[in-house]
């Protein structure tokens, strides 16, 4: 079973449901069979690679109140994430944008798969939740990632040209194409929708459903009687 994800490195959302997705994978028993694919979305495409501002000026500035404002939200988010068992520092983070960020995760899942691509993305909100990293500089991108497996010349070609910027473009228009307006959003088996950081349980409620689904064999309503006419292995009996 497949599980698609649209998601940024620089959403707190994002990293909250990946961590109820998880709680709810460890106890699905067909967690084994699940695969995960990361895809790019950008929740703020014009923010710069060198920050000017943190988060809280940012959020203060964009829907008002100054940065007071943007650290009580920080605040409300910092809780829901602690709850989940992760101490951020987000009020130490930069606005910065993701793009590099989001091409290298490409790298990641054609280089290594979709295995070697979990590790780079949680690596990568981690850099920027945990330890307000700045994961739009070139110096600070190469340290994460190649610390999470990925080879440094394969990171360096792609950091020093525009590689693979077509298929972050791609994701952000399929994810419209899927009347996505927000992110995290998870797509499993290519059939059922999850927008948002939902609780872990409606994941499992969904994953269930997904495996139930999959699963199902054709109920043979005619014709399954021995000796129907039907042409077999061992040829067409007339």
């Amino acid at each position: 079973m497949r599980i698609d994800i649209w998601s940024d490195v620089v959403c707190p959302w994002c990293f909250i449901g990946k961590r109820r997705l998880e709680t709810a994978l460890s106890t699905f028993e067909h967690a084994d069979d699940v695969e995960i694919v990361w895809h790019s979305y950008q929740l703020d495409p014009g923010a710069p690679t060198t920050p000017v501002e943190t988060v809280a000026d940012a959020l203060g500035r964009k829907y008002g109140g100054g940065p007071d404002a943007g650290r009580t939200m920080i605040d409300r988010v910092e809780a829901v994430a602690a709850e989940e068992g992760m101490l951020w520092r987000h009020h130490d983070s930069k606005r910065v944008g993701t793009m590099d960020a989001h091409r290298l995760l490409h790298l990641a899942l054609h280089e290594g798969g979709p295995e070697v691509q979990g590790r780079v993305k949680e690596a990568l909100l981690a850099a920027y939740f945990v330890d307000a990293r700045n994961v739009a500089d070139h110096d600070e991108l190469r340290a994460i990632v190649t610390a999470a497996g990925l080879d440094a010349a394969a990171v360096d070609r792609v950091l020093g040209s525009t590689e693979y910027a077509d298929e972050v473009w791609a994701d952000i228009e399929q994810a419209q194409a899927f009347g996505a307006t927000g992110v995290p959003f998870v797509v499993v088996d290519n059939k059922f929708g999850i927008s948002g950081a939902q609780p872990a349980e409606t994941f499992t409620e969904v994953l269930q459903r997904a495996w139930t689904e999959s699963q199902q064999v054709v109920e043979m309503l005619v014709g399954s009687e021995a000796g129907a006419d039907a042409c077999g292995p061992d040829g067409c009996a007339i």
